[in-house]
Parts: C-alpha cells; structure tokens; sequence
C-alpha cells in the first residue's frame, strides 16, 4: 500500500500540537514547561531531543529525568500526523518510543503488540487501531522530517 504523502524520505513534514494536549501531563507540569518558554510538542521535542537536553530540563523543573524522558518520547511520536497526541500514549505503552522504532515495525506484529495492550489493560480489542491506521504510522514514520523550527499545527494553534 502506496501512502498519500509518497514515498521518498523526509516527505512527511513533522506535526506541532498543543501541549495541553499531551496526554499525562498535569495542569502543574504543563505551567512548569510553560515557564521555560516550552508551549507545544515540536518545542518539547526539540527541548528533549538529546538525552543532555533531557537531564537539563528535569534538572531545570527539578523532576526526575525519568518524567522528561517520557514526555519527550511523546512529543517525537506525535510529531507523526498519523499518529498525533491520540496515539502517543498508547504506542508508548505498548513499548515503541520513537518514530524510528516504530518506521522498523511490521504492520502485524504491531497491531498484535496493541490488541494485546489494549485487551490486558483495558478488556477492549475495539478499541485496537485497524491495520490500515498502523500500516499509515508506519509509512509516516518511514518519511518522517527533522524539525529545524516550529510550525504549529493549524487547527490546535494555540495563543502564546
């Protein structure tokens, strides 16, 4: 299956979001990273895209790293547009923490690896991606771009 956006490397322009919409992040934790000048995903990726720049920034919020570290796994998945801040979360428990893991995945073996997820925690298979949806993220995640600068996604623009 050919993806809309083509297949050369780099043709999928990475995704901004609203930090708020993050999954796990508290009101408090969302005010912290708004002090250090941090207001969407591309900002926290490329705040935490190191894992120098991830102790700095625990150090900073004086957390530990461990919370950073996740945060940040967050943020560069949902740079995918496929994917998003819906997704994130659930690729992350279901162990994939970068678009490069996850561009190296089979479609099956992922799909199985999230109804197995979804059935222990949560008794729902329903609500398991369809195998189109995974075999889009993975094509995503294969053509995915690397961010010099932010560029907010349109319909979660947020005020600064």
């Amino acid at each position: 299956m050919k993806s809309q956006h083509g297949s050369k490397q780099g043709s999928v322009r990475s995704q901004d979001w609203r930090l708020q919409d993050l999954p796990g992040l508290s009101d408090e934790q969302q005010e912290q990273l708004w002090n250090c000048g941090i207001h969407t995903t591309l900002q926290l990726y490329q705040q935490t895209n190191t894992p120098a720049k991830r102790a700095a920034l625990a150090r900073q919020l004086q957390i530990h790293p461990q919370y950073v570290s996740k945060w940040a796994a967050m943020a560069d998945l949902a740079r995918v547009p496929a994917i998003g801040c819906h997704y994130c979360g659930l690729l992350l428990h279901a162990g994939i923490a970068s678009p490069e893991q996850l561009a190296r995945m089979s479609v099956q073996r992922l799909h199985k690896q999230l109804l197995r997820f979804q059935v222990a925690n949560l008794q729902r298979p329903d609500l398991c991606p369809s195998l189109q949806e995974i075999q889009d993220w993975i094509e995503q995640s294969q053509q995915l771009d690397r961010p010099l600068r932010p560029s907010v996604n349109r319909d979660t623009r947020t005020s600064l």
